[in-house]
């Protein structure tokens, strides 16, 4: 009889570790949870031509001094949106719904601590070169816990985009007391039918809505998607 063979020598392995949370941390968690136990969302998905955004930030970014990315121009057609559905433009209150004066979008950006909310005040009155100039302050402020909490406290709507990572279309959890959140994903190009009824390929993003249904009705929220989308394939306006 034959000999069993050895056993292959085990591989060594790290240990796991545990990490304790940071306050940060264990306030995202905190809200999250609340916001996902606490909230009843519903989602709204639809697909946006870029091909005409993307030239016009191309010719806008060759003599420009900024320059501009995509995400600034979503950021202020969510907020020229919110200006044309102003009922998405609330808070949900135990006694009443609030109404916000101004367009403030909170921006999501990563952070090594987590996610961090910096808010652009007044977006829909800002040109796109200040609007790209402050998501590019805050963004960076915010990595490093320079963040002052009146810039990451209330807010109108946010925007969070994972459309630099190839992702194609998700879904994100609102951040209260704000009544939407706009996911992004990213410009791919898709087979799409033209208005003379050719098969052609185009540019498309994918956005998903999530809205708190206590303040926000379907009606309600698919018109401003529905505004959202007609400035990103008409991007002149966004310009205006």
């Amino acid at each position: 009889d034959l000999a069993p063979a050895p056993a292959a020598p085990q591989a060594h392995r790290a240990a796991s570790r545990r990490v304790p949370h940071t306050g940060m941390r264990r306030a995202i968690a905190r809200r999250l949870t609340e916001s996902k136990q606490n909230v009843p969302h519903f989602y709204l998905t639809v697909d946006c031509r870029m091909d005409a955004l993307l030239a016009l930030r191309a010719q806008a970014n060759q003599g420009g001094a900024v320059k501009l990315s995509v995400n600034d121009f979503i950021v202020r057609a969510a907020a020229l949106a919110l200006r044309e559905v102003p009922e998405v433009n609330a808070s949900w209150h135990e006694d009443a719904v609030e109404y916000h004066a101004g367009a403030d979008i909170s921006v999501a950006v990563a952070t090594d601590g987590g996610l961090v909310t910096p808010i652009l005040r007044d977006a829909d009155v800002k040109p796109l070169s200040a609007i790209a100039g402050e998501i590019s302050e805050l963004a960076g402020r915010a990595k490093i816990n320079r963040l002052k909490p009146e810039e990451f406290t209330g807010g109108s709507l946010t925007v969070s985009n994972l459309g630099m990572y190839g992702i194609s279309q998700f879904a994100a959890i609102i951040n209260p007391p704000q009544a939407a959140i706009l996911a992004v994903g990213a410009a791919e190009r898709r087979p799409v039918v033209d208005e003379n009824g050719a098969l052609v390929a185009a540019s498309v993003m994918t956005v998903t809505l999530s809205a708190d249904h206590r303040v926000v009705d379907g009606a309600v929220g698919a018109r401003w998607l529905a505004a959202f989308r007609t400035l990103i394939e008409n991007p002149v306006r966004i310009l205006l």
